[in-house]
């Protein structure tokens, strides 16, 4: 069983108007280090399998079938293996 840590964010070219938020919030609040926000998201989903080549691409099918919006976002994984 492999446990799949997927990360969807913004592609460079798009504008994230709620990191901007985030951002102007921090730097209301004095935090005058920070530079910049993006706002993503975050999956963990249990496959069940005991390949890893099978396994990813399980998780490649899930996230270009559901969870990212290819015009806009783009994503990257990781895979631990962890106990049955």
């Amino acid at each position: 069983m492999y446990l799949a840590q997927i990360y969807v964010h913004h592609k460079a070219s798009i504008l994230d108007p709620q990191g901007e938020a985030v951002l102007n919030a921090l730097q209301r609040l004095g935090y005058d280090k920070v530079d910049s926000v993006k706002q993503g998201k975050y999956f963990e989903v249990n496959i069940k399998s005991d390949s890893e080549d099978e396994a990813s691409k399980i998780v490649n099918d899930i996230a270009k079938d559901l969870l990212v919006n290819h015009n806009m976002e783009s994503y990257e994984f990781e895979l631990k293996e962890v106990a049955k």
